[in-house]
């Protein structure tokens, strides 16, 4: 159906129904996922749907209900489990990466893991240090992953679907301030049209969301909507920026990022993550390693979380998470 919108919250949803509608295989598990649908909406209505034997709440036990996960898929099930915040990543650190990251390359590729491992990242609602960070450059950083940041509805749906189809572990985070959750302020070029039909993105294929010619702008989830209000501001005063949405860091398009800089020849990364060791680094090497002074203007700039905890107070946590005026302001930097 033409111009029908939904949330970002209503596309995962969405999308988790119509493979298991196909797929008596997929099933759904975590805290607060059945009942309650989700805590920032990802599972709701599903427990209607489907009832307690493909919808199930878990207690409070991320190291049993994620070990469980990998072991149903490694018998041939596709479960979907939900870690309710990445920053409780740390209690059940060792099925993510000891088992759910390597036992396929370990049993020489006979036991295939398709497990999707859901989780909410990001800040900006101040909800401290626990409960506001991105953290998908850990997960990145380690081999047997896949990792699934969307940035809209269209792209949440059509990324679910290929994860659950997909016969490797992917971890996929969506960032709570752009679900559209109507008890949190959110960007609302997050929600957009969504066919009903099933369809799928292939990983690796990163979007260009604005082309340009003077500098380019490379970040992925709620940064996308602040780079792309950003370029607006920029464009007032004849600024052309490129934004590239990255949709997955594992597996990369490094492609799509480096004939952008070939173009525009500045580089800007604008990321929630943490600045040190993480997705801004590894876009810059990227363009180093690849491209010298005669594809390059100026220096590239990267944007990020500074190597402090996510801070409760607003302020501070307005300061810390890089915002409009902090990528404007450094764009404009770049072009002087």
């Amino acid at each position: 159906m033409a111009d029908r919108e939904l949330t970002m919250a209503a596309a995962i949803s969405e999308a988790i129904a119509q493979e298991m509608e196909n797929d008596d295989n997929v099933f759904v598990m975590g805290e607060d996922v059945a009942k309650y649908g989700g805590i920032f909406g990802a599972t709701g209505g599903l427990l209607d749907k489907f009832g307690t034997d493909r919808v199930m709440d878990t207690p409070i036990s991320e190291t049993a209900f994620i070990g469980a996960a990998t072991g149903a898929a490694a018998e041939g099930m596709r479960p979907i489990v939900e870690l309710m915040f990445v920053d409780f990543f740390g209690v059940c650190m060792d099925q993510i990466y000891n088992h759910m990251a390597k036992n396929t390359y370990m049993s020489g590729g006979n036991v295939k893991l398709p497990v999707v491992l859901t989780t909410a990242i990001g800040g900006g609602y101040n909800d401290a240090a626990q409960h506001s960070q991105c953290l998908y450059g850990l997960f990145a950083h380690v081999p047997g992953l896949k990792i699934v940041v969307p940035s809209n509805a269209y792209d949440a749906k059509g990324l679910m679907i290929e994860s659950i189809r997909d016969d490797n572990p992917v971890m996929y985070f969506f960032h709570k301030g752009i679900m559209g959750l109507p008890w949190m302020a959110y960007f609302t070029g997050s929600t957009n049209e969504v066919p009903e039909e099933s369809y799928s993105i292939p990983f690796g294929q990163a979007k260009v969301v604005r082309e340009g010619t003077d500098v380019t702008i490379v970040t992925l989830s709620q940064m996308v909507h602040k780079s792309t209000a950003a370029a607006d501001a920029l464009a007032e005063d004849g600024i052309s920026a490129e934004i590239i949405d990255l949709r997955t860091l594992v597996p990369l398009d490094r492609e799509t990022v480096l004939n952008s800089v070939r173009k525009t020849g500045r580089l800007c990364v604008a990321d929630e993550d943490y600045l040190s060791f993480g997705l801004s680094g590894e876009i810059a090497a990227l363009v180093a390693e690849n491209l010298d002074s005669t594809n390059l203007n100026g220096s590239v700039k990267r944007l990020a979380v500074p190597d402090v905890p996510i801070p409760y107070s607003r302020p501070l946590e307005q300061t810390v998470i890089p915002q409009v005026a902090h990528i404007e302001s450094t764009v404009r930097e770049m072009m002087n």
